[in-house]
């Protein structure tokens, strides 16, 4: 069976011939957000209509993280290791503290509701970024119906708590990334429910005290749209797809792309040396080692 699709040659030093594509876990409805923890040899995931977390720990299997979970999408670890996560139940960013307890990193801006944060990355300052679409409160499917009442924002929360609207000109962001030197700022625009809006990856620069400017379309994928993404330590940039996950180079271009049976919401890199691509994909979860670094 064939796993990958060469477009450009170097392409083919990313991917391993001898490394297939795993499925690793199945039978869930719709998962994502996908975080590893090295220090636990475990990867968590969101499977957001059956309101749980799931750990998936190599050689033992699946169980139940969080239930309920508040229907949780996105996640991501802090620079303290600690978890972070998006909710579309609570419409809010939690933190998960070394004891279990949870802590609300924000749940309002200016006085209104958040939609249902989405996703979510931890820059070198500690700050918080996420996106906040209404996929969540659009339906009962992964959330519950509610009114809207905040436009979809990508949003900064600083160290010291405030937090800031820093993108307010998307139809409805979703997957986010920084370049590895934290320089350019990549963002998925998934498009509103029920629309035919437009669906890219937009690129910001990042200047000094992380003023962003730009914001031009920097790829459009096809088929599908781009839902989560992460970037590799050579600045490459994999991104869900309706056929898999595509790896762009940092100019645009499609290198290649990793082959998946089913829709890919998102993924993330782990493993013993962060080579491991880790995919969340409809009802599923796969992994694929790869020459490559997250």
């Amino acid at each position: 069976m064939t796993f990958f699709e060469v477009v450009d040659p170097v392409f083919s030093t990313y991917v391993l011939g001898n490394a297939p594509l795993k499925e690793i876990a199945s039978g869930f409805d719709w998962v994502e957000g996908p975080v590893w923890f090295g220090d636990l040899n475990c990867l968590v995931f969101s499977d957001i209509p059956n309101n749980k977390m799931h750990r998936w720990i190599p050689g033992v299997g699946t169980s139940v993280f969080r239930s309920p979970s508040n229907f949780s999408n996105g996640n991501t670890r802090d620079r303290q290791g600690r978890l972070i996560s998006c909710e579309h139940g609570g419409r809010r960013v939690t933190r998960t503290e070394y004891d279990g307890s949870i802590t609300v990193i924000a749940d309002r801006y200016q006085g209104k509701r958040l939609n249902s944060p989405n996703d979510v990355i931890v820059a070198s300052d500690g700050a918080i970024w996420f996106t906040d679409p209404h996929y969540g409160i659009q339906t009962n499917y992964e959330g519950t119906k509610s009114e809207q009442e905040l436009p979809c924002n990508v949003y900064r929360v600083d160290p010291n708590g405030e937090i800031k609207a820093v993108l307010t000109d998307f139809n409805c962001p979703n997957g986010l990334a920084f370049s590895p030197d934290e320089r350019k700022l990549y963002v998925a625009d998934t498009g509103r429910m029920f629309t035919d809006d437009p669906r890219h990856i937009r690129v910001f620069d990042v200047g000094a005290k992380w003023a962003l400017s730009g914001g031009e379309v920097f790829h459009t994928i096809v088929p599908g749209c781009a839902d989560g993404m992460r970037v590799d330590s050579d600045g490459n940039i994999w991104s869900s797809a309706a056929d898999g996950v595509h790896c762009l180079a940092p100019d645009g271009r499609v290198l290649g792309k990793i082959l998946v049976p089913q829709t890919v919401s998102n993924l993330c890199f782990g493993g013993r040396n962060r080579h491991v691509l880790f995919i969340t994909a409809s009802t599923s979860v796969y992994s694929v080692a790869l020459n490559r670094q997250g």
